[in-house]
């Protein structure tokens, strides 16, 4: 399940809190024209890296993501589709989601091995995806912005069987259907979001794991496409050597030569997988970013959070995920511990393996406190370092939010053909990773905002 996205209010925070005060001593920026908008920007055909992880670590998190769910429960067996596997698109779909879900689908077929394909016409999908509104979805399931179930055939068996044991995933033996629910009304990359991890949840594994750096199986929402990682983890789901109804000790035997075999990059030496994450860290970080509570207590709830990693004794994704949230809940009320938290969050990404784009999403915040203080160089460098990561990893609203940053840095060294140029570009991603036009002029107005006036202005 994917959890409703903070991304647009966070920029929004960070925006409020780094923007320059008026001055009656300053010239102010003259308004930029956002009128006309450039065509709405798309990925190109693109294949993920494979995980730099041992074999022995990624069996353990195999087994975590396999046989427990994101509750806690315990999943008895392994279970998976069986022969092909077609899907079946409904309701109305706009036109950059058949796109993203064909693309997709080639992806699994070319990364993950599996069967999928799309449905024909008349034949019965193991797999339905249906597109309704924000509200259906939110009435349903409060504070998700999508969501698989097994078991229904679409939107009206599901209301039907909601409180029933037919949607508990722990008591299938097989999986023979499922049903993804996700909103049509969003941006067009929250829907893309919303295939992604449903449809591979729809296939395979059921849990997710703030721990893992290089997964959609996160609730930290850093990772918005299926990656090496995630692909490794189907096709080891649909190797020969497994079969519904293994139980986890079976399919521990069972991993060490599967691995070798699809992930021979992996045969060396390794540290031990992770200890698993308590729930009352987890309980902490998901008060603080959910979308209730008030923002003095959500704030709370991030600084427990970060005590909490550190007297765990994590430098891994956790501690730096602990810090990431305080920084963006301190912003408006304590914009020095903000900066010292994303400081300290970007210095342990920065020497993790495979944590690139979390340390991109850390420089957008660092970016946004440079551009306010006028310092060009320093908001150049942060975005030109973070920018091949967000592109590797599809994420249009963080890469046309680190493109305006860099126009207007560039409008401050008065390099405005260049600066015009980068604004261009980025208003096409923003609209793929925005959606709405409007929402689209209101965020490039929001960064044009941050920077002071250049000289002569």
């Amino acid at each position: 399940m994917r959890l409703r996205a903070l991304g647009a209010a966070a920029l929004t925070l960070v925006l409020a809190a780094c923007a320059p005060e008026p001055s009656a001593d300053i010239a102010q920026r003259r308004t930029t024209d956002f009128s006309a908008l450039p065509p709405m920007q798309s990925f190109a055909a693109t294949r993920a890296t494979p995980s730099v992880r041992s074999n022995r670590e990624l069996a353990g998190d195999f087994l975590e993501l396999t046989f427990e769910l994101e509750s806690g429960r315990e999943i008895p067996r392994l279970t998976r589709f069986e022969g092909d596997i077609p899907l079946e698109l409904r309701g109305n779909a706009a036109p950059s989601l058949r796109r993203d879900l064909e693309r997709l689908i080639g992806r699994l077929q070319r990364e993950a091995g599996l069967p999928v394909r799309a449905a024909r016409p008349g034949e019965e999908a193991a797999i339905i995806v249906e597109v309704l509104t924000s509200r259906e979805l939110q009435r349903a399931v409060p504070q998700a912005a999508c969501f698989v179930v097994p078991r229904v055939r679409g939107w009206e068996e599901f209301r039907k069987a909601r409180r029933s044991d037919k949607v508990d995933w722990t008591t299938l033996q097989s999986r023979e259907v499922a049903s993804v629910f996700l909103p049509g009304d969003v941006s067009p990359q929250e829907a893309r979001d919303c295939l992604h991890e449903e449809i591979a949840q729809a296939l395979g594994p059921l849990n997710d794991l703030y721990r893992l750096p290089d997964s959609v199986f996160n609730d930290d929402n850093f990772h918005t496409v299926l990656t090496g990682f995630d692909m490794l983890m189907l096709r080891v789901t649909y190797d020969k050597a497994l079969a519904n109804g293994m139980g986890r000790a079976q399919v521990a035997d069972a991993l060490p030569s599967i691995l070798a075999r699809l992930n021979p990059a992996g045969q060396r030496s390794g540290p031990p997988p992770a200890p698993p994450t308590p729930h009352i860290w987890i309980e902490a970080i998901e008060d603080a970013l959910g979308p209730r509570g008030a923002p003095a207590h959500r704030r709370e709830q991030a600084r427990r959070a970060v005590e909490l990693a550190r007297a765990a004794g994590w430098r891994d994704t956790r501690m730096a995920f602990s810090l990431y949230a305080y920084g963006r809940l301190s912003l408006n009320q304590a914009p020095d511990q903000a900066l010292a938290a994303f400081i300290e969050a970007s210095n342990i990404y920065r020497t993790l393996p495979d944590t690139q784009i979390q340390a991109a999403h850390v420089a957008m915040q660092l970016g946004a406190f440079s551009l306010s203080a006028g310092e060009a160089k320093a908001t150049l460098r942060l975005v030109d370092e973070s920018l091949p990561a967000v592109r590797a990893a599809e994420n249009a609203a963080l890469l046309s939010t680190l493109m305006l940053m860099r126009a207007e840095a560039l409008e401050l060294q008065g390099r405005t053909a260049e600066a015009r140029a980068e604004r261009n570009q980025a208003l096409g991603w923003a609209r793929y990773g925005f959606g709405s036009d409007d929402l689209v002029r209101q965020r490039a107005s929001e960064i044009a905002s941050l920077a002071p006036t250049p000289a002569g202005g």
